[in-house]
């Protein structure tokens, strides 16, 4: 794909237990297409784990979904499609899990340290999955701009709340997402110290006008949890660390052959604890 690595890993890891359950129930119900769409979603997820994102074909993702060649392909018509939309989901499912968990937090200061930390956390927990959605996000600027409405949102209310004093709002939203995305990739490449979630959390409210004192002591609060609805709980007890959510099947399928262990070129080092 363009602009993307192509030193992928042979095999994926699961993905972590709460992004797995909040992807199930994002992508459950719907019309007939749009159910389709979520089982041959679910169906790359699995591919990619079993034979990493350079790996996988679009006959395997058809094959996993129990589907015709022909008939992912009216939905996707590249790989390239397939994975931008994958990433879509993928990263708004993170967003809108993380916008739930901090629902009652009315201070626009604290709702942005509480995302900048979960998604740091997030490369701790997947590395190989964060890298390939920040991958995806450079190559696709429309799935970048979508994922950054959340953030969006928390600046403008700390604006109106006078906790930030931005000279310009996209100015801002390039020093949310370039720390961010830094951060994430240093965690995922193992390279970051302690708490690094915190540290650049801190330093992020400082750089929107929040007093160093005051952005130290919202950056270190406890985070909330990510609430599972029951759906999603059970998947998440599941996915330890089983394959990723089952999704409906027409037909019997096939593994084109054993999933391939993790070589040389293994997933990214797992990053520090932060």
């Amino acid at each position: 794909m363009d602009g993307m690595s192509n030193s992928w890993p042979a095999s994926m890891p699961p993905l972590p237990s709460a992004l797995a359950a909040a992807f199930l129930e994002g992508t459950s119900g719907g019309p007939k297409r749009e159910r389709t769409q979520s089982q041959l979603l679910h169906a790359a997820v699995q591919v990619i784990c079993e034979r990493g994102l350079q790996g996988a074909t679009m006959q395997q993702v058809a094959q996993a979904a129990g589907v015709t060649t022909a008939t992912l392909y009216n939905h996707f018509g590249t790989k390239e499609a397939l994975v931008q939309r994958l990433a879509l989901v993928l990263g708004d499912t993170l967003c809108r899990a993380i916008n739930d968990s901090y629902v009652h937090v009315a201070d626009g200061a604290e709702r942005m340290a509480i995302g900048q930390r979960r998604y740091i956390r997030l490369a701790a927990d997947s590395p190989a999955w964060t890298l390939l959605l920040l991958d995806v996000m450079t190559a696709n600027p429309a799935v970048l701009e979508a994922i950054l409405q959340y953030p969006l949102a928390d600046l403008r209310l700390g604006v109106r709340q006078k906790k930030f004093k931005v000279p310009s709002e996209a100015a801002a939203l390039d020093a949310i997402h370039g720390m961010c995305a830094q951060a994430m990739r240093r965690v995922a490449q193992g390279q970051a110290p302690a708490k690094h979630d915190q540290a650049s959390a801190a330093l992020l409210l400082r750089a929107l006008g929040v007093p160093p004192e005051e952005a130290a002591e919202v950056a270190s609060r406890p985070l909330p949890p990510l609430e599972i609805g029951a759906q999603g709980a059970g998947v998440a007890a599941r996915n330890q660390p089983a394959k990723v959510p089952s999704f409906p099947r027409r037909r019997e399928s096939r593994a084109s052959g054993p999933a391939q262990r993790a070589g040389p070129g293994s997933p990214p080092a797992r990053g520090r604890r932060v």
